[in-house]
């Protein structure tokens, strides 16, 4: 499914002409005349303004065609066996910079 009949089955969705949609979008009814008719792609910006404008739109099947998510799942960290977050804290920060100089930064008194 190319770009253009996504956009068009977003309007069939929720009801809108090309006009209407492009009031709620922001951007000129020329554009989405082009981008219809496949005589433009849509920017970036555009792109932005759907996914934004309409929430429940999948911005992965928006760009791609496709509706997997690439996502991973976040787990929150966990200590090791042997060793605890509360037994650990930064002492000390250093900071290396591209002319060769460092500075180093103790949290403690040392």
């Amino acid at each position: 499914m190319l770009i253009q009949e996504r956009i068009q089955l977003i309007l069939k969705m929720h009801a809108l002409t090309p006009s209407m949609f492009a009031d709620k979008l922001g951007v000129q009814r020329s554009n989405i005349s082009h981008i219809l008719s496949g005589r433009s792609k849509p920017s970036f910006d555009f792109l932005e303004k759907v996914v934004v404008n309409f929430p429940r739109v999948n911005a992965n099947w928006l760009l791609t065609g496709e509706m997997k998510e690439n996502a991973t799942e976040i787990k929150p960290l966990k200590p090791s066996n042997n060793e605890s977050f509360q037994q650990k804290e930064i002492v000390k920060i250093i900071e290396f910079y591209n002319d060769d100089s460092i500075k180093v930064y103790f949290t403690k008194n040392e």
